[in-house]
C-alpha cells in the first residue's frame, strides 16, 4: 500500500511541470483572443464613428429650415424636403397599423394556443426566411400584387402594405420571443385562481413581455425608415404634400426620405442635399433607437 502511495505521488509530481506549461499556453491564448477581440472592436467602432461623422460634418451645413419645411421646386429653384418627411410617417404609422395587430394576434396564438409544434416550427422558419429575402423582391411583388393586381397603382398605400409584408415576420418573431420570457409558473398561478385562458393572456401575459413587444415595434419602424429598394417600385418618387386621408388614397404616390436621397445622390448628382438628406435619416433612427431604449425602461420599471 505504501508502495502504490508513493508511485502516485511521483507521478503528481512529475505532472506538475506539464499543467504548469498547459496553463502558461492557455493564457498566452486567452491574451492573443483578447487582443483580437479589442482590435476588433475599436476596428468597428471607428468605422462607424468615421461614417457617421463624414454623413453629418457634410450633411448639417446644408441642413437649412428652408430645406425641411419647403418642398422641391424647378419652376422657383427651390429645394426642400417636407413631402418626403410627411411620406415617411405616413408610410410609418399605416405600416404599423396593420402589422402590429396580425404580428402581435399570429404570435400569441403560436406561443399560446397551438398545439401541433412541428406546424409552429415550420411557421417559425418561415417567418425566419422571409427575414432574410432581399427588400428589392419584396418591391416586385408589391408591384405585381397591389399596384397591377389590386389596382391600387404607385401610392403610399401600396408601398405601405409592402412594407407590411417585409416587417410583418420581424414584428411576429420578436413578440413571441417576448411571449416565451414570461415564466409559466406566473401562467399557472393565473389559472388556478380560476381566470380563463383569454383572460389570462390579457391580464398577465401580454402585460409582462409588453416592453419587448413596443420594443420590437419601435425597432421595426426604424427598419421602415431605412427602407427604400421596395419603395421605388411601390411608393414611388413623386414630391406632392399630402393630407392624412389623401395619404391613404390609391393613386397618391410619394417619396420618402430614402428615396429622395436615392434621387438626389443617384439621379441628379446633387450630393450636398443627398448628405442632407441622410443625415436627417441619422437623426431620425438616432431618435427611434433612444426611444425604443426608453420605452423598454421605463415599461420595465412598471411591471
Amino acid at each position: 500500500m505504501t508502495t502504490y502511495m508513493n508511485t502516485a505521488r511521483a507521478r503528481a509530481i512529475e505532472s506538475a511541470p506539464k499543467l504548469g506549461s498547459i496553463s502558461a499556453k492557455r493564457k498566452r491564448k486567452c491574451l492573443a483572443l483578447n487582443i483580437m477581440l479589442y482590435i476588433s472592436a475599436g476596428a468597428i467602432c471607428l468605422l462607424s464613428v468615421s461614417l457617421i461623422g463624414y454623413i453629418l460634418y457634410r450633411g448639417i451645413p446644408h441642413i437649412t429650415w428652408d430645406f425641411i419645411s419647403s418642398k422641391p421646386s424647378f419652376l422657383k429653384g427651390t429645394e426642400g424636403i417636407l413631402p418626403s418627411i410627411l411620406n415617411t410617417l405616413y408610410i410609418i404609422f399605416m405600416t404599423l397599423a396593420v402589422i402590429l395587430p396580425l404580428g402581435i394576434g399570429a404570435a400569441i396564438y403560436l406561443n399560446e394556443y397551438a398545439k401541433n409544434k412541428k406546424a409552429v416550427k415550420m411557421i417559425e422558419f418561415a417567418a425566419e426566411t422571409l427575414s432574410g429575402i432581399p427588400s428589392i423582391i419584396y418591391g416586385l411583388v408589391g408591384m405585381l400584387i397591389f399596384v397591377q393586381m389590386f389596382s391600387l397603382e404607385t401610392s403610399l398605400i401600396a408601398g405601405a402594405l409592402t412594407l407590411a409584408i417585409m416587417t410583418l415576420p420581424t414584428i411576429m418573431r420578436t413578440t413571441q420571443e417576448s411571449l416565451k420570457t414570461v415564466p409559466t409558473n406566473i401562467r399557472e398561478g393565473s389559472l388556478a385562481l380560476g381566470a380563463g385562458k383569454w383572460h389570462m393572456i390579457r391580464t398577465v401575459v401580454l402585460p409582462s413581455s409588453v416592453d419587448g413587444i413596443v420594443t420590437g415595434a419601435i425597432l421595426s419602424a426604424g427598419r421602415i425608415v431605412g427602407e427604400s429598394a421596395a419603395l421605388l417600385f411601390t411608393a414611388g418618387t413623386a414630391n406632392e404634400i399630402y393630407g392624412i386621408i389623401n395619404a391613404v388614397l390609391p393613386g397618391n404616390a410619394g417619396s420618402t426620405l430614402t428615396v429622395s436621397l436615392y434621387m438626389y445622390a443617384k439621379e441628379r448628382g446633387e450630393f450636398d442635399y443627398a448628405f442632407a438628406t441622410a443625415a436627417i435619416l441619422l437623426i431620425l433612427t438616432f431618435l427611434i433607437n433612444m426611444l425604443a431604449a426608453l420605452s423598454s425602461k421605463l415599461l420595465k420599471g412598471k411591471r
